[in-house]
């Protein structure tokens, strides 16, 4: 068994799924970002821990609940509100700990957008850190949101996703959302400092990833780059009218990245 760690804000329309979505589980914790809603009173309906804390970033947030708060079992699963656990994923996470031979896990999701899960142009599985042991591993930001900072004996994969409702408030509110991203985004890419060509193609996927992105944010036309490699070269054209509307709105978050930069650098 583990405990699952839900971060929140403003999420009474996820709120419910997610929490039934690990029923299983006996230690639930919710660390909310004062939110305006009934968010934590639907937590705490539905049998979950209630913590409240400003939020700064979403690693210094993660840090705290791993410094502060006291879990119920030495493992902890990292989930958003807007996700949803599943068994397959469950009885995986629940292997891997009898196993105890590494710190955290890269853990895939699956982006469902239209009712559909647009496998091709999220660039599936596209994983992140979800799954860790306490008191091994750290967090630090990243861009908008956070990426490992140490794991003490290393981090594996496992390749269950869980599903994603990323627009589960709708595409008002994401493109809202990532106007401030792309603020923290433009900011973050100023500081990049451009990886070795060669790391582009060697390493693990993350740390293939992570280079790329170096030489991607210094590159002209990026909207429009971003467009075509989502759509034609991650074959986004067969995820239907839902991956070309998906397109359309990754393209618009870069435009606003580089509008952002543009207007720093004046």
């Amino acid at each position: 068994m583990f405990s699952i760690l839900i971060l929140t804000k403003d999420e009474e329309i996820n709120m419910r799924e997610c929490m039934e979505s690990v029923s299983w589980c006996d230690d639930v914790v919710v660390l909310d970002s004062l939110s305006g809603d009934d968010t934590c009173e639907i937590a705490k309906e539905m049998g979950a821990r209630v913590y409240e804390r400003p939020f700064d970033d979403f690693g210094s947030q993660r840090n705290y609940a791993l410094d502060e708060i006291e879990f119920k079992h030495p493992w902890v699963f990292h989930l958003d509100a807007d996700e949803r656990f599943n068994d397959d994923l469950r009885a995986e996470c629940e292997r891997v700990i009898e196993e105890d031979e590494l710190s955290a896990f890269f853990v895939p999701n699956k982006i469902m957008f239209m009712g559909k899960w647009i496998k091709r142009c999220t660039q599936y599985p596209y994983p992140q850190v979800r799954l860790l042991k306490i008191g091994e591993v750290r967090f630090m930001k990243a861009g908008h949101g956070q990426k490992e900072d140490t794991a003490e004996r290393g981090v594996g994969h496992i390749h269950i996703p869980y599903d994603h409702f990323n627009f589960s408030k709708g595409v008002a509110d994401w493109i809202q959302k990532h106007e401030e991203y792309a603020s923290k985004e433009a900011s973050s890419a100023t500081r990049l400092e451009r990886c070795p060509l060669k790391e582009c193609f060697v390493g693990d996927s993350m740390a293939r990833k992570r280079a790329m992105k170096s030489w991607f944010v210094r590159m002209p036309c990026r909207p429009l780059i971003k467009f075509v490699h989502l759509y034609l070269f991650k074959l986004g054209f067969l995820d239907g009218y839902p991956g070309l509307v998906y397109c359309r709105l990754q393209m618009k978050y870069e435009k606003m990245i580089a509008t952002k930069r543009a207007e720093a650098a004046r």
